[in-house]
């Protein structure tokens, strides 16, 4: 059990990879303002694009989550979603690339068995 119970906090291969560029791109843009230099802060800002555009495409190849809770064998960042290419429910990222996951197909109406009456027996007693 982890210091956060026992949750899922979502580590995966897309999110630690957009989490590392990220942070480059922020230190890069951070010593841009300490030097006043507009080439470093557009190449801060050109790494940080590189970083959402990386976190997209791995998250698009099966390497992210969808939103929600995950059963705790896939909690692991090694494990792929092999649901990603159909898109996932309420995904910005997934609407984006045009991936909608198909609607669940409302089932159709469940025939009835026909209604029995159950056969009373009727006697008649002579009084």
């Amino acid at each position: 059990m982890s210091a956060h119970g026992d949750v899922d906090l979502g580590h995966t291969v897309a999110g630690w990879t957009g989490t590392a560029i990220g942070l480059t791109g922020l230190a890069v843009t951070g010593l841009a303002v300490i030097a006043v230099s507009l080439p470093l802060a557009l190449l801060g800002a050109g790494i940080l694009a590189v970083a959402a555009a990386a976190t997209w495409v791995l998250h698009l190849l099966g390497w992210g989550k969808p939103s929600g809770v995950r059963p705790p064998e896939e909690w692991s960042w090694k494990v792929r979603d092999r649901a990603a290419r159909h898109g996932h429910r309420d995904c910005l990222g997934c609407r984006m690339a045009g991936r909608r996951p198909t609607a669940a197909v409302a089932p159709g109406p469940v025939p009835l068995p026909e209604p029995t009456t159950a056969a009373v027996a009727v006697t008649t007693t002579a009084h």
